[in-house]
């Protein structure tokens, strides 16, 4: 999969392939067994449309071994690895959360160490459950005023590979959920000195090289090995991911075989489809598009901030410049508008609760003080508006609305913690459950990952203390926290290591 030379970017070889396909309609004796569709319920017909059906095809029996399918595949990533200013991609349709666990297993086998991100999705956490990873972890950079994690710096990363120099790599998630970007670049340049891998779960960034107000994708900012996910803040459908490859620390035949080994023999083309169609559109139109996007985003902002004027309604208080700086993120992504509500007296919650039961605006997260809107290529006028009229009416019905019930989230270095086995060791090893009043002291055999402010407090292999403990049952009892994780949500008991 190497790029050698420039490709006919305005080439879509997977949807060629595909509409010949549909065309030629030969008679089938293979998967899948709905036959185009005419052993469907009539009833998923009509709500999906037969085309769905019409349109499925096994890879390995149309799409990739012979003409006019011949290699489309191959051709499709080639053109993704160009298009995104990589060396290799390769498509996965069993969504990132899988391809986050391949792309660590490239890198780290059991008993390796990894430098990883403690503000870390939960596919991380099992990735090194799966992988047998002994994980270094790396703190976030931890805003008290706004209780916001930011993406760990260099320094920080350094001071974890100099404790550990032995550690393959590093993984990082950039961007987060809020939009908030690391320094790749200049932790690559750490990395490389270092002879070390920087992987990346850039879930949130599949558009960040399609516009240069954005900012730096992985791929340009250095990094060796990206997964990102096509649907997120693309054109794809929902579990489509992309593998990004550069440089030469990562065996792209390694990496091709750990993908195989937990991915799909059956992937969807209809995902292979979407993704080769939406690299397409971003080539030929991702800047104006991506362009309109972001003054819309503008937009977006002026008018919030005029909700905040102190002639007009207090409340609302959209993040912006500010989130960036020492201590801080290294950039932001202007597209993931970060809207604090708690001048409301309300938490996220409630307010994107209320969004979307009254006004009919569902959000894209919401923690115990914030709602995100997530704003796209395919955003408009016509979808800002009802968005905007929804936020003005939250504003007027503040007072009508349940009060925030107050959350007191620690520094997250205040919880530090301390590993005494591997995390795959305690996960698959004899457990027991415990009254969580009974856990301090004992050796995590589950993960808690605590929302907010969504970093996890326990991991597998990790002694249970009394702060943590106190810090969690204090959040779940004031119902503003959700541990939806745990073996036990409600946070009354808690799963550990026998003996």
């Amino acid at each position: 999969m190497r790029v050698t030379q420039q490709l006919d970017q305005s080439a879509a070889p997977i949807l060629d392939a595909l509409a010949e396909h549909c065309r030629r309609d030969d008679a089938s004796f293979a998967p899948p067994g709905h036959r185009r569709g005419r052993g469907a319920d009539e009833r998923v017909v009509k709500l999906l449309g037969r085309d769905v059906f019409v349109a499925e095809s096994l890879a390995l029996g149309g799409l990739d071994d012979r003409p006019p399918g011949q290699h489309a595949l191959g051709l499709a990533e080639r053109l993704m690895a160009e298009a995104v200013g990589a060396r290799h991609a390769l498509f996965s349709t069993c969504g990132s959360s899988l391809s986050v666990k391949s792309a660590m297993l490239a890198v780290a086998g059991p008993g390796d160490r990894l430098v990883v991100d403690r503000n870390a999705h939960k596919s991380v956490v099992y990735g090194i459950i799966i992988a047998g990873i002994e994980p270094i972890w790396v703190g976030p950079g931890w805003d008290a005023d706004a209780q916001l994690p930011h993406p760990p710096g260099p320094d920080a990363v350094r001071r974890a590979l100099d404790r550990d120099p032995d550690a393959k790599g590093v993984l990082l998630v950039s961007p987060t959920a809020y939009g908030t970007c690391a320094d790749l670049a200049g932790i690559a340049e750490l990395c490389h000195q270092r002879g070390r891998v920087l992987v990346v779960d850039e879930a949130w960034g599949a558009h960040l090289p399609f516009h240069p107000d954005l900012p730096r994708s992985a791929m340009h900012a250095g990094a060796d090995l990206a997964v990102t996910s096509a649907y997120k803040m693309g054109g794809g459908l929902e579990q489509g991911s992309v593998y990004q490859l550069r440089g030469d620390l990562v065996d792209p035949a390694v990496l091709k075989l750990r993908a195989d080994l937990l991915g799909t023999a059956s992937p969807s083309p209809a995902i292979h489809v979407a993704m080769d169609g939406w690299r397409r559109q971003m080539v030929e139109h991702g800047k104006e598009l991506l362009g309109r996007a972001l003054r819309l985003s503008q937009r977006v902002r002026a008018e919030l901030t005029e909700l905040t004027a102190p002639e007009g309604p207090a409340g609302l208080a959209v993040a912006g410049r500010e989130l960036v700086g020492p201590g801080r993120s290294a950039d932001f992504d202007p597209l993931q508008v970060v809207i604090d509500v708690s001048g409301l007296g309300v938490g996220g919650t409630t307010a994107a609760a209320w969004l979307r039961e009254q006004a009919r605006v569902e959000v894209g997260l919401a923690d115990h003080r914030r709602i995100v809107v997530r704003l796209t290529h395919a955003d408009s006028e016509d979808t800002i508006r009802p968005l905007l009229a929804g936020l003005r009416r939250l504003v007027n019905a503040r007072t009508a609305l349940p009060a925030q019930t107050p959350v007191d989230l620690p520094d997250p270095a205040d919880l530090e913690p301390e590993v005494v086995m591997l995390p795959r060791d305690a996960f698959f090893g004899n457990a027991e459950t415990v009254p969580v009043r009974r856990a301090a002291g004992r050796v995590a055999a589950e993960t808690i990952t605590p929302y907010p402010p969504g970093i996890p407090a326990v991991v597998p292999g990790e002694r249970i203390s009394e702060a943590v403990v106190d810090y969690l049952r204090a959040g779940v009892a004031t119902s503003a926290m959700r541990v939806p994780d745990a073996a036990d949500p409600t946070m009354e008991t808690v799963k550990v290591v026998c003996g």
